[in-house]
C-alpha cells in the first residue's frame, strides 16, 4: 500500500517537475542553448529573437545619403530678392553655394529654379520679374561650376505667394526664387 502512494505521488511529481524545468530558461531561448547555453554578450537577455543591440551599425547606400543631403537642402531652397530686382544679396549667396557644392558633386542632379514676385505689378510684368529672378540664380550657380544641364527655370511671377497678404513682410517673403529638386 505505501508503494502505491509513492507511485502516485512520483506519477504526479515528476511531469509536475519536468514542466516546470522546461519553463524556466532563465533569458536564453531554444536556439541559445545549442550555441553553448548562454546568451551572447551583445544580445539583450530575456530576449527571443536574437537580435544584437551594439553591433556594427548598419552603413548608409550613396543613394540614402544624398536623400538626406537634398532634404536637409530642401529646408533652405529659397532665396529672397529685392522689390523689383533681380540681383543676388550677399545673405542668398552662402544658400546658393550649399546647392552648388550638392550638385557638383552630383552631377546626375537635376534642379528647377522658380521665379516668384509679389502682388504688385501687372501679371505680365511679375511673370518676365520672376523670369530673370530665376535666370540669375541659374546663373550665379554656374558661376560656381554646376552644369547648365542640371538647371532649368520656370517663372510663377504673383501666381504662387508664400504668404497670402498685402502687407511688406508678405510682399518681401513673396519675392524669392525657389530651388526645388
Amino acid at each position: 500500500m505505501n508503494a502505491k502512494q509513492l507511485l502516485k505521488g512520483l506519477f504526479i511529481a515528476v511531469p509536475m517537475m519536468t514542466l516546470a524545468a522546461c519553463s524556466s530558461t532563465n533569458g536564453v531561448d531554444a536556439a541559445d542553448t545549442t550555441n553553448g547555453g548562454s546568451a551572447t554578450a551583445g544580445q539583450v537577455a530575456g530576449s527571443d529573437n536574437g537580435v544584437e543591440i551594439d553591433g556594427i551599425e548598419r552603413v548608409k547606400s550613396p543613394a540614402e545619403i544624398r536623400q538626406e543631403q537634398v532634404a536637409a537642402l530642401a529646408q533652405v531652397n529659397m532665396v529672397f530678392f529685392e522689390f523689383d530686382d533681380s540681383r543676388i544679396s550677399a545673405s542668398a549667396a552662402e544658400v546658393l553655394q550649399q546647392h552648388a557644392d550638392f550638385l557638383v558633386k552630383n552631377p546626375n542632379v537635376t534642379v528647377t529654379i522658380e521665379g516668384h514676385c509679389d502682388e504688385r505689378g501687372t501679371p505680365e510684368y511679375n511673370i518676365a520679374l520672376g523670369e530673370r529672378r530665376a535666370k540669375a540664380v541659374v546663373q550665379y550657380l554656374q558661376n560656381l561650376g554646376v552644369s547648365g544641364a542640371q538647371l532649368s527655370t520656370v517663372s510663377y511671377g504673383e501666381e504662387k505667394p508664400l504668404i497670402r497678404a498685402s502687407s511688406n513682410e508678405a510682399y518681401a517673403k513673396n519675392r524669392r526664387g525657389v530651388i526645388v529638386y
